[in-house]
């Protein structure tokens, strides 16, 4: 008797503290989904597999630009969700056919994401590699062009680490990070 109480007493252990940690986990990841929204999901879902993109790197993107504000305009005059810069933005529209008649246009959830979505699949297309392209959205074409012709960094991304401006080094860094976090949240729930 005394065997099997003690064996009980252990399982009856073991369970509670299983349980103890599922809910803390459950917790954790309640919580984490707080920080790492999916704000949108309706136009980054559409847009990004329209272009190609996985939808979770491009919320991963949304957060390190504008953390899901709308409304933000930066310093250097970078508009919206996914920080568009209104010449690349206008560029870009009209290969989406998306009017933009004015500036105010690209604080709309929708239209950024069509266009900011258009325009990373445009920097993946040109560099055939996702960090090398994150790195070009943030310094722009003409910087990773050159950091590339100077041998700074590899176009396969392979010495991502050498990006010589601290701001889009930490950027990519960043974005690397959020995705795989995404990547934990939101792909186990599918499972």
């Amino acid at each position: 008797m005394k065997k099997k109480t003690k064996i009980l007493i252990i399982l009856s252990i073991i369970i509670s503290i299983m349980i103890l940690l599922f809910g803390i986990l459950k917790i954790q990841n309640f919580i984490l989904k707080k920080i790492y929204k999916t704000q949108y999901s309706e136009y980054v879902y559409k847009y990004s597999e329209q272009n190609n993109i996985d939808p979770l790197l491009t919320f991963a993107i949304i957060k390190a630009e504008s953390n899901f504000n709308r409304n933000i305009k930066s310093k250097s005059g970078a508009i919206g969700l996914m920080q568009l810069m209104e010449s690349t933005a206008l560029e870009e529209a009209e290969e989406v056919n998306e009017e933009i008649v004015v500036t105010e246009s690209l604080y709309n959830p929708e239209v950024n994401i069509k266009i900011g979505t258009k325009y990373y699949a445009k920097l993946m297309k040109k560099y055939d590699n996702y960090l090398v392209a994150l790195a070009a959205y943030n310094a722009g074409i003409g910087n990773v062009d050159n950091w590339i012709e100077q041998g700074i960094i590899k176009q396969d991304g392979s010495d991502i680490e050498n990006i010589p401006f601290k701001e889009t080094n930490n950027y990519v860094r960043k974005i690397v990070r959020d995705y795989k976090i995404y990547q934990e949240l939101y792909i186990k729930e599918k499972r």
